[in-house]
């Protein structure tokens, strides 16, 4: 399959690293095509990696992630083209955080998210939110991590969310420790979750940890 990811930082990298490990092909995208980071990604890939702007991955993809910063995801997705992202699977996994004096807070929070929002500016393509609550090494290696641990979805379409899920497959998660969370308005629940990670990181010490969900037997 090809895969667009928009933004070249360590959490597209990451992603992008698996999926050519697994066989599809994957264009990092960047605002520019020289993109040191990119065309670095793009020179250790091999064939199955390539690099240029955020339009030209959008296009490329027959599935598309978003792995920029919340705060600039809009931008970055606006200038991948509306038009390149109509009917595909559209993976959100930003979070919009805002990191201040006072501390980290989110822009937007509690009545709206970054998910719902690139929902709303792009109706025609099909969002979920996932992957947006834990490590990115953990993103792609779930069994780093001993015994079943939780990922979130969440979106308006049915069935893009089963295609998400089995993407999801490929990097190891079993259907069953996938939670689906209704529609994009359960992106606000797994935004809000970030502060708190944050936290529990600098109660740790590092990142390698995650939500686990109990229930009665």
């Amino acid at each position: 399959m090809r895969i667009g990811i928009i933004g070249t930082g360590v959490v597209g990298q990451t992603l992008a690293d698996k999926l050519v490990s697994l066989g599809h092909q994957v264009a990092l995208g960047s605002r520019t095509k020289d993109n040191e980071h990119g065309l670095a990604w793009a020179g250790k890939a091999g064939p199955a990696g390539s690099c240029g702007t955020f339009a030209e991955a959008a296009a490329f993809g027959e599935v598309v992630l978003n792995a920029t910063g919340g705060t600039v995801s809009l931008a970055a997705l606006r200038a991948a083209g509306a038009e390149r992202l109509a009917g595909k699977l559209l993976i959100d996994v930003s979070n919009p955080l805002v990191f201040g004096p006072e501390g980290v807070t989110l822009a937007p929070v509690n009545t709206d998210s970054i998910g719902e929002q690139i929902q709303r500016e792009f109706p025609e393509a099909r969002v979920v939110k996932a992957l947006n609550t834990l490590n990115c090494e953990l993103m792609v290696a779930p069994g780093r991590l001993a015994g079943e641990h939780n990922l979130f979805i969440a979106g308006n379409d049915a069935v893009a969310k089963a295609e998400a899920v089995a993407l999801l497959g490929e990097f190891g998660w079993p259907a069953e420790w996938i939670v689906d969370l209704g529609d994009i308005t359960g992106a606000r629940a797994t935004e809000m979750m970030m502060p708190f990670w944050l936290r529990m990181m600098g109660h740790f010490g590092d990142a390698s940890f995650n939500y686990s969900f109990r229930r009665p037997a």
